[in-house]
């Protein structure tokens, strides 16, 4: 069963939007980014635990998807 990671991709020309990626762990999730982003750097990846979309996030292991308009923000748990 997947997981919802969301993660925060950063180019050359500056941070995109929040992306979500459906993956079994945290590393599988970093090598689906990779090869969608592959010129990017993945500046932060993390699970929320409490995090809630009405958007489209996927269903399926590798299903990625940009929130534009949505910025990244840290889970309250790792805040601070």
């Amino acid at each position: 069963m997947t997981k919802l990671f969301i993660a925060q991709v950063r180019t050359a020309a500056g941070p995109g939007p929040l992306v979500t990626v459906r993956a079994e762990a945290e590393g599988e999730a970093r090598l689906f980014l990779s090869a969608a982003y592959p010129e990017a750097e993945i500046a932060a990846l993390d699970e929320p635990s409490d995090w809630v979309s009405d958007a489209d996030t996927g269903s399926r292991a590798g299903d990625i998807r940009e929130h534009p308009g949505v910025a990244w923000q840290p889970p309250a748990s790792r805040a601070g």
